[in-house]
């Protein structure tokens, strides 16, 4: 037997293993099986799967499965709902400032927000909301592009969509995205913008009407 007639032999073993060969090819490939070790191989491995194949439905094999739209958010907010702490007294300034700078130290490099993630440095960056239900963090990452500001938060009103801009040194202020609120549940979200890292002063996000609800200090490094 040939190469190019063995394949043809190998590639017919599906249509056998389901009996969908007419008698004449079925008889053909069953006295190949007699002696060929390797196809007998593969016929059982073929074999195998066909138990599962009994449950699908033909009619879906043309259909691409697609995640849920919220999968994303779900699975952040799961991820921070195991990890967030409870609520704790505020500390007076100067407590919560010699507190910042040891844990800065002692957990520079163990997480997502601070220290190097690879071999970029993640900056801390300070930030007041205009209103109490509003809770965030956010930290600058530094690009030869411009900057990129990684933004933790949850508060903000559901449906809403809320502008982001950077504002330079020089006065400008340039736009960084936009994003809409989720309420209570938490949110991460990446903003862009072309000032660079040394060149930025601060940013701000503002509501429809223009006002500032958040705003985060990144004076230049």
């Amino acid at each position: 037997m040939t190469p190019d007639e063995h394949r043809t032999m190998r590639e017919s073993l599906g249509d056998y293993a389901i009996g969908r060969l007419p008698d004449g090819e079925a008889a053909a490939v069953r006295a190949h099986l007699d002696g060929c070790a390797a196809c007998r191989a593969e016929l059982a491995k073929v074999s195998s799967v066909l138990p599962a194949l009994g449950g699908v439905d033909p009619e879906h094999l043309d259909r691409t499965p697609v995640p849920p739209a919220d999968l994303g958010e779900r699975i952040v907010a799961a991820a921070r709902a195991e990890r967030r702490p409870a609520p704790r007294r505020r500390l007076p300034t100067s407590v919560a400032a010699a507190a910042a700078a040891v844990a800065l130290v002692v957990g520079g490099v163990a997480g997502y927000a601070v220290g190097d993630y690879d071999g970029i440095p993640r900056e801390p960056v300070a930030v007041q909301a205009s209103a109490p239900e509003i809770r965030a963090s956010a930290v600058a990452i530094p690009h030869t592009w411009g900057m990129e500001i990684v933004l933790d938060a949850d508060g903000f009103r559901p449906g809403a969509t809320y502008r982001v801009v950077v504002e330079a040194t020089d006065g400008r202020e340039v736009d960084a995205g936009a994003f809409i609120g989720t309420g209570a549940a938490p949110m991460v979200c990446n903003l862009n913008s072309s000032v660079l890292r040394p060149d930025a002063s601060g940013f701000k996000v503002l509501d429809t009407a223009g006002s500032t609800v958040l705003r985060g200090d990144l004076t230049p490094a």
